[in-house]
């Protein structure tokens, strides 16, 4: 290990975050919509899910690393966490216990904290529907956290199938959550409003009656081998 792995801190308070502008611009989008132009990756496993389904939220990852089952380094996180942030917390898709519940949350309302997402459960989930403010998790525990182990705040982590910086997008709602890179999201923002103009389009077509077919669907049925050549559905 190099002498600069051995003394890099910890807890880091610094980190490039995606632009505001970028940000709000990437909030008027579904998570379906920026996961498909970013090449159908960057989403987290389905297990993390809304507390409430009307629940949404955009902002920069402030990423969170922390033992199963310790919520230490989620308090010094929130401590330096500026309005607008996510809190992006991997907890090991832990369920024994959980991480935050409505007194945390309540703090991250008061911060101004965009939403929290995090690979662990959560409790008092009345309450935080009732707080609105956005709160992904793996589920609901009663059983309360311990407050002393060592973690990491803004490292790279990698969360339920995705790595995750501090400073990249999240975009989340009632389909999941996806995170795109900081240096790609501003371009992804045109592919996404075209994919929603084509999307309406086709939507339009099949209330109409007009394109019940999608009209790629022989030649991909052709490419697979399931339609010969010249042979039509």
């Amino acid at each position: 290990m190099t002498a600069n792995a051995n003394t890099a801190p910890d807890f880091r308070r610094d980190f490039e975050r995606v632009a505001p502008d970028v940000v709000r611009q990437a909030a008027q989008f579904q998570a379906a919509i920026l996961a498909d132009v970013a090449g159908r990756r960057g989403t987290l496993n389905g297990r993390i899910t809304p507390v409430a389904p009307d629940m949404k939220c955009a902002g920069p990852a402030l990423t969170v690393e922390v033992r199963p089952g310790d919520n230490l380094m989620i308090h010094a996180a929130m401590a330096i966490a500026k309005p607008g942030d996510v809190l992006v917390i991997d907890g090991k898709g832990d369920q024994t216990c959980a991480l935050m519940g409505a007194i945390m949350i309540n703090q991250c309302k008061a911060i101004g904290i965009a939403g929290v997402v995090m690979d662990a459960a959560a409790r008092d989930l009345e309450e935080l529907r009732e707080l609105g403010l956005p709160v992904f998790s793996v589920g609901g525990n009663p059983n309360g956290p311990t407050k002393f182990v060592p973690g990491r705040v803004n490292w790279p982590i990698s969360m339920a199938g995705t790595a995750v910086h501090p400073g990249d997008l999240i975009v989340a709602d009632a389909d999941g959550v996806v995170v795109i890179e900081r240096e790609r999201a501003a371009g992804l923002l045109e592919p996404a409003a075209q994919k929603v103009r084509d999307e309406t389009k086709r939507i339009e077509g099949i209330r109409k009656r007009e394109q019940l077919t999608p009209g790629w669907l022989e030649s991909s049925l052709r490419s697979a081998g399931v339609l010969k050549a010249g042979e039509s559905l």
